[in-house]
């Protein structure tokens, strides 16, 4: 028996050195494997040949009755593989358009996104708060993956002071309405997507309706009362919210959802600083390439969220140094006596 194996070891490795297709090499193995059930078939017993080769045919017959059932396994389980991506496929084109499934081909192939992800995707609703720094590169990723419908609210227009870091407008914007230079760059991109463009500032009396037409919110701005605005809005209504922040080389961002267990914004930031100890982009500066870094960062949390992908910013805040090229995260937990959480509570007890 073992000069057989020998033989077929030998058959394998000239094959492979003449660069025989491995198909031709196991066919080979095949014809050296019913050469020796023969023998031992046809010899009489005690043959020399049927001594060489392991006196009796049973083994041999087990050898092959095993591999036969490797082979119809593998081949069962290539025609289902075959037929699920078939369906996945007609699926998919019955979503997406032919332009669409090479446009998004690069997250269809992902594991963890995939032709589900890239469907979850197309039939979200997303609402960015602020068309500036960090939601400039918000809307532009947002728009590039294929989420189906975009809203973005903020009231001011363009200026030139904004270009330098502001990249979803350009010099001939000045003077737009940053919703509508959004737009208009958005959908230049992305021809597939919906934008709805809301030209003024979040305020009490629009934010319950409007967040409800959205399933996840971003926080862009860098006015505090819009802040916590959207954080009792998004709590009230068990939106996630994802909200980056910037001062000078540095930003964060983290996912507030007391829904999924996470912190709310007032949880980790209960009141408003102190004059003068928050100042704002205008006063302190920023690195222009930091939102980029940042309202990407917050693009990508809300692709996972959306696609139920990964692990999103839930209880953790990433905090990133431009400067020193230095990211860390550090934990977040919910404050007790946090009063939108507690109002929150209250109105599911009673209901």
């Amino acid at each position: 028996m073992l000069l057989v194996l020998v033989m077929a070891a030998a058959l394998w490795g000239i094959g492979a050195l003449m660069g025989a297709p491995r198909r031709l090499r196991w066919s080979m193995i095949v014809v050296l494997w019913l050469a020796v059930v023969a023998l031992h078939l046809l010899l009489p017993d005690g043959h020399p040949l049927r001594m060489a080769t392991g006196e009796s045919p049973a083994l041999w017959l087990m050898l092959g009755g095993f591999a036969t059932l490797v082979l119809v396994y593998r081949w069962g389980l290539q025609k289902l593989r075959n037929k699920a991506n078939t369906t996945q496929l007609a699926e998919n084109k019955s979503i997406f358009s032919d332009s669409e499934l090479e446009r998004y081909a690069r997250h269809i192939v992902l594991r963890e996104l995939g032709g589900p992800g890239q469907k979850a995707l197309k039939e979200a609703r997303v609402l960015v708060i602020g068309a500036g720094g960090l939601g400039s590169p918000a809307l532009l990723y947002l728009a590039a993956a294929g989420v189906g419908t975009i809203g973005v609210i903020d009231d001011d227009a363009v200026d030139n002071s904004n270009l330098q870091r502001q990249v979803i407008h350009r010099d001939r914007d000045i003077g737009l309405p940053k919703v509508k230079s959004a737009m208009a760059a958005m959908q230049g991109q992305n021809p597939h997507v919906q934008v709805h463009p809301y030209q003024r500032r979040l305020t009490e009396e629009i934010a319950h309706d409007l967040f409800a037409g959205y399933d996840v919110i971003l926080d862009g701005t860098d006015n505090l009362d819009t802040r916590y605005l959207a954080n009792a809005t998004a709590v009230a209504q068990g939106k996630p919210l994802i909200s980056g922040a910037l001062s000078q080389w540095e930003g964060q961002l983290s996912v507030f959802d007391p829904a999924r267990g996470a912190p709310c914004y007032q949880c980790i930031f209960p009141e408003r600083p102190a004059p003068g100890l928050a100042p704002s982009c205008a006063e302190a500066g920023v690195l222009g390439p930091l939102p980029g870094v940042v309202g990407a960062m917050m693009a990508a949390e809300a692709i996972k969220l959306i696609a139920q992908a990964g692990q999103p910013l839930l209880g953790e805040m990433l905090i990133y140094d431009a400067l020193w090229g230095e990211t860390r995260k550090i934990g977040l937990k919910p404050r007790q006596d946090c009063p939108i959480c507690m109002k929150t509570k209250e109105k599911d007890a009673k209901a």
